[in-house]
């Protein structure tokens, strides 16, 4: 979110077995809290982001998208929209894994990163991001080996980074693994998105009879 004036910026990011909000000035950290639920992301949400000064009020309101969890995606998505009509503050989205690749090219001289993460089912969520970050391809949903059989050698980020670097015989990783919203200031603006719908990685389950 380089580039921007300072303005008070509410991130919700429960995509994944961690909930975390932070409240930001910019892109500089005011409060936040991150903790690893596995479950019980609906019980805790509300309560860390009223934990955040002032309630956590914001200019503008960030939420992750997806993919990840089924349920936080829809409850970080319920409860920004919710704030936003009451606090009339704009609510932006963005994916989960971009959040997790910019954690992981923070700092680092890197030509991109690949992030893996948990998906259902026993697959994996699996995208390729280069600096920025920028989006090099559209995000997968594979069965281990599949990810493991993807060309390219860039180092991992997320969940499954360690799993995959195993499966593909090599531990080049960038050790971070679950995203949190404290970081969501290293987010570039063109990847904010203004339509709020989850992001799924992979098809329905349940299909209608032909």
């Amino acid at each position: 979110m380089s580039g921007e004036a300072a303005k008070r910026t509410l991130a919700i990011e429960c995509a994944t077995e961690a909930c975390s909000v932070a409240l930001l000035e910019g892109a500089e950290v005011v409060a936040s809290s991150h903790r690893v639920l596995g479950r019980g992301h609906a019980e805790q949400l509300v309560p860390m982001i009223a934990g955040l000064p002032g309630k956590g009020r914001a200019d503008r309101i960030l939420v992750s998208l997806g993919p990840g969890s089924f349920t936080g995606v829809r409850i970080g998505i319920a409860t920004a929209r919710a704030l936003g009509l009451a606090w009339q503050a704009p609510v932006l989205g963005y994916p989960t894994l971009a959040l997790v690749a910019a954690m992981a090219l923070a700092g680092r001289d890197l030509s991109g990163v690949t992030v893996c993460m948990t998906g259902g089912h026993g697959e994996w969520f699996v995208q390729d991001f280069g600096p920025g970050p920028v989006l090099l391809g559209p995000v997968q949903s594979l069965v281990p080996e599949a990810a493991a059989g993807r060309n390219g050698r860039l180092p991992l980020a997320g969940s499954q980074a360690t799993a995959l670097a195993e499966r593909r015989g090599d531990h080049s990783w960038a050790g971070i693994t679950l995203p949190d919203a404290a970081q969501a200031g290293l987010l570039p603006t063109g990847i904010l998105s203004e339509t709020i719908s989850p992001i799924y990685g992979r098809g329905p389950d349940a299909r209608l009879p032909g």
